[in-house]
């Protein structure tokens, strides 16, 4: 299965990304090659500059707010296991305190630094860290993967409260959704949402050997999908069957 996820509001678009950006730096650190660590710093860099918006650790901090006290409430519930509650609270907790006892944004220690920084100025020009423009950051290449391999994880540290509270709320929103089979007809499907209710994030399980790719749209009142295919002219194209799908509503 192919799972897609579509965020249904904008601060759950941004930390999307910013999962999405931390599961490939940690990818690239692990390896020892100069070039995966390159991409590991432009990746760094593409970091810094999401979590630079002004008002992204209120919102993390919210949200974690927000989760403890919906969670605070199923206390005594017979249903629930106590030790598993306590210990997804504690969690929430342990995150707030990391995040909220940082100074200023997330990574901010690394604007700082006024190497890394020459190395973020001339990342995004195509060919700007060259030798000839860049010759201390063409020696730091040259030495072992092992001390790039620590280098990398020291200025990482920096952004580890942001990407634990990233990954911890992002849990909690995809626990909250229960897959169901739904059909879509002549490969379209379309689905009102309930009112009073905020759906957050729409998730589509699709079977690989179909060859599907969903076009997904949606709003806090409504959320379609279209099946496409891939043609011969390399182009996506609306399929015509009926064909089922999971789909999970996240809130």
């Amino acid at each position: 299965m192919i799972l897609y996820e579509y965020p249904l509001h904008e601060r759950i678009r941004t930390y999307l990304r910013l999962e999405h950006l931390f599961l490939r730096l940690q990818q690239l650190v692990t390896r020892v090659d100069a070039l995966d660590h390159h991409f590991a710093l432009v990746t760094l860099f593409e970091i810094m500059d999401v979590a630079a918006r002004a008002d992204l650790k209120t919102d993390l901090l919210k949200d974690l707010d927000k989760q403890k006290h919906l969670l605070e409430a199923y206390r005594g519930n017979p249903a629930i296991a106590e030790s598993v509650l306590d210990q997804v609270i504690a969690d929430i907790e342990q995150c707030y305190t990391a995040l909220n006892n940082q100074q200023g944004k997330s990574g901010q220690p690394l604007t700082e630094n006024d190497w890394l920084m020459s190395i973020r100025s001339r990342i995004s020009i195509p060919g700007g860290t060259c030798e000839f423009d860049l010759p201390s950051y063409y020696a730091w290449q040259h030495k072992s993967g092992a001390i790039r391999q620590a280098d990398l994880l020291q200025w990482i540290g920096t952004l580890t409260a942001l990407s634990a509270a990233v990954q911890l709320l992002l849990k909690l929103l995809r626990d909250s959704g229960t897959p169901q089979k739904v059909m879509a007809n002549g490969g379209q499907f379309q689905q009102n949402l309930p009112q009073g209710r905020t759906f957050l994030l729409l998730r589509v399980a699709l079977d690989v050997a179909q060859g599907l790719i969903p076009e997904i749209s949606g709003n806090r009142l409504m959320v379609s999908v279209r099946l496409m295919q891939l043609g011969e002219d390399q182009r996506p194209h609306l399929v015509n069957d009926d064909l089922s799908f999971e789909l999970a509503l996240c809130s």
